[in-house]
């Protein structure tokens, strides 16, 4: 996959409350065009007024539940991207209320490619969860202590990796 050509000239949104977050997501996608917020009132603005291909969101010190709340209702696909919310019940939360990605802030350095997900699997129609649980769910097993978090919730994972897409 050539991320770069991918995510080219997209427009996203990324709302933190750490200015060096947002100063480092920025570096790491030089070829998308970029709007920043600090704030909830920031990204709640941009958000209404403006047309993203992608919005990158925390989740703690932003509200980044209202945010996602009206990314999916704008039809913008919502990368959640957490450190201190970094839990089995955000991650849960995030994807019930339509998110279509949660990293860890650890995995910021991947960003491009979490993007890249997000765009290819919407121009083809199809569930970004299934990339991003070949991505990110060792990740998560480590972080979480084993595969419990997913073999408890077994339904539950089962029914969204086989979802069809709604943004």
């Amino acid at each position: 996959m050539n991320t770069k050509k991918i995510i080219s000239g997209k427009y996203v949104l990324i709302v933190d409350d750490e200015q060096d977050v947002l100063d480092l997501l920025v570096e790491l996608l030089p070829v998308c065009l970029i709007d920043t917020a600090l704030t909830y009132e920031q990204g709640l603005s941009l958000l209404k007024n403006n047309s993203y291909d992608v919005a990158i969101l925390d989740i703690m010190g932003v509200n980044g539940f209202k945010l996602l709340k009206l990314a999916v209702e704008r039809g913008v696909p919502a990368l959640m991207l957490t450190a201190h919310a970094l839990s089995e019940k955000n991650l849960k939360r995030s994807l019930i209320e339509g998110a279509s990605y949660y990293a860890p802030k650890e995995e910021m350095h991947n960003i491009e490619v979490f993007v890249a997900d997000i765009i290819e699997a919407k121009n083809k129609g199809k569930n970004v969860l299934v990339r991003w649980f070949e991505r990110l769910s060792g990740f998560y097993d480590t972080r979480f202590s084993g595969t419990e978090w997913r073999e408890k919730e077994k339904e539950f994972w089962e029914k969204k990796l086989k979802e069809i897409p709604k943004i």
